[in-house]
């Protein structure tokens, strides 16, 4: 690819067929992912395997009545399943939705209101909580596992179906992706992205993930999260490179060391809070013989262990930035890295630090992070929020795209990440809406009030953190904090309950009424600094 890349996007794409059946027919044979669980099994799937395998998710999505523009919520964590069915949207021109394994049935019934979802798919550990969410809606209900009351067996109607052969002619910008996206207020917003946005992330492949054919490459992104759609399936195959996942509970340090030690993976992405508890962990005579090219991305990575894990490895680690609503915008390429920057822009990417009026703000100085928008979006940038045109336009000025983060860029053209725009709080690599948390926080009955805010964590990078008011008849107690955060778990995804809790007799509000989570985020950083 050149290093200047030119985006000339074409009027129809597939992925499936403009990509993965184009590898099966070059490379019929040529490994397409090396996919693992905690248990040992192996499968080892070539590019002419995977694409009869998604042919036949096709046929068991469209028997399921699943067609043209249907959306197909796919709440499954590392099943080799997962790739067959997001595949098989893409042939149908269906709009898959990826989500977390730990949605709640709350957070599963808006999921499937919001998008007027036809079809569900998941498994044993997520289905239950499906079948409350549901309950008698119209929606047609796969289940990977097996057999299950109400559901249609997946593996059972894979086995008796012919595969699909044919393949939507999907045109550049028809929805094919539709990720929830946690904001500041209201519910998770939906960011739909076009059948062309994969081919957008061979700027992501190339430029910042390294990769060809003959590449492992291993990203630990949860596969409900966009980065899964950046790092395990379109940008690795794009470039003719290899996935390898590994299907296993929660994240063990030493055991995905191991797992570098025995397989041939040469790359690897993954957030910064994997590679925190790798260098805590025993690195010492380690050798990880096949790894050339490791990344890391979804907040910023401390310089620290970006040094500790070169002492240990000889590797140094990229750092990489973009969003749900984008490719890869900036990051630190091979030879040309500068520790704890964000990187410069990627080519192909016109992306600046902007002032308030829209000008490009000198050397230095703090100002907003935006995407230049000319003719048409510029490559992988997302058609909008589905429903929702207001916050849509909200996002762009002055034919601008903002990202909702602020940096500054030094003289040499390298991005220093400042802060976010907005209150969001990232935590090992989880977007998290304090609304959504304070909501939650609010149907319990000794909260009066609570402000939800990132807090530092030498670990996750941030923590949610919850200044609650108490109603009258509550006392502050380390048994209520408890109870909170048993409430916060219960109600919602798990990873967004506060960990920290902190009791106060009132909020910072700004004249109109509005909590300044600001003052408050600000001040836990100064904390930590101190």
């Amino acid at each position: 690819m050149s290093e200047t890349f030119v985006w000339d996007p074409p009027a129809h794409y597939n992925f499936a067929r403009d990509t993965i059946g184009r590898l099966a027919a070059e490379r019929p044979n040529a490994r397409a992912m090396l996919w693992t669980d905690g248990s040992g099994a192996v499968i080892d799937r070539s590019f002419a395997e995977l694409a009869e395998h998604s042919a036949r998710a096709a046929a068991v999505l469209r028997a399921a009545g699943v067609g043209r523009g249907d959306t197909v919520l796919i709440l499954l964590s590392r099943e080799i399943e997962w790739w067959e069915l997001m595949l098989a949207c893409l042939r149908l021109g269906a709009i898959a939705s990826p989500g977390t394994v730990q949605l709640t049935p709350k957070d599963i019934a808006y999921r499937r209101a919001a998008a007027e979802a036809r079809c569900i798919v998941a498994g044993a550990d997520v289905a239950p909580r499906a079948d409350e969410a549901l309950g008698d809606a119209a929606v047609t209900r796969i289940y990977i596992g097996g057999a299950r009351a109400g559901w249609t067996d997946y593996s059972a109607a894979k086995a008796d179906a012919a595969p699909l052969d044919e393949i939507a002619d999907t045109a550049f910008d028809d929805p094919a992706l539709c990720y929830f996206t946690s904001g500041t207020t209201g519910q998770p917003k939906m960011t739909i992205h076009g059948a062309g946005y994969p081919l957008a992330h061979e700027i992501t492949g190339h430029f910042w993930l390294d990769l060809g054919p003959g590449d492992l490459h291993w990203n630990m992104s949860d596969t409900g999260w966009a980065k899964a759609a950046w790092s395990s399936l379109f940008a690795p195959w794009l470039m003719g490179a290899a996935i390898f996942v590994n299907h296993a509970p929660g994240f063990d340090p030493v055991a995905a060391m191991d797992l570098l030690e025995a397989y041939p993976v040469t790359t690897l992405c993954a957030p910064p809070t994997a590679y925190r508890m790798f260098v805590r962990a025993d690195l010492e005579g380690r050798t990880f013989p096949h790894l050339r090219h490791c990344v890391s991305a979804g907040e910023p990575l401390n310089p620290e262990v970006i040094d500790l894990w070169k002492r240990a490895t000889r590797l140094d680690i990229h750092d990489g930035y973009g969003q749900t609503e984008t490719v890869l915008l900036c990051c630190n390429r091979a030879g040309a890295a500068r520790q704890g920057a964000m990187g410069r822009p990627a080519p192909g990417i016109d992306l600046a630090v902007i002032g308030d009026a829209g000008e490009i703000l000198p050397p230095d100085e703090e100002g907003d992070i935006a995407l230049r928008v000319g003719e048409g979006l510029p490559p992988g940038l997302f058609l909008g929020y589905r429903g929702d045109p207001d916050r849509t336009a909200s996002v762009y000025r002055d034919g601008w795209y903002l990202t909702g983060d602020r940096a500054t860029v030094d003289a040499e053209g390298f991005f220093w990440f400042v802060g976010r725009a907005d209150d969001v709080i990232l935590s090992s690599g989880y977007r998290i809406g304090p609304f959504e948390v304070e909501s939650v926080l609010f149907e319990h009955e000794a909260v009066a009030e609570s402000a939800v805010v990132a807090s530092p964590d030498p670990t996750r990078g941030e923590v949610v953190k919850a200044f609650i008011v108490l109603a009258a008849g509550h006392s502050p107690s380390d048994e209520l904090a408890k109870a909170l955060q048993d409430h916060v778990k219960a109600t919602t995804a798990p990873y967004k309950y506060p960990r920290r809790i902190e009791f106060v007799d009132s909020l910072p509000k700004t004249v109109s009424g509005k909590i300044r989570r600001k003052e408050l985020r600000d001040d836990e950083f100064r904390k930590a600094d101190a």
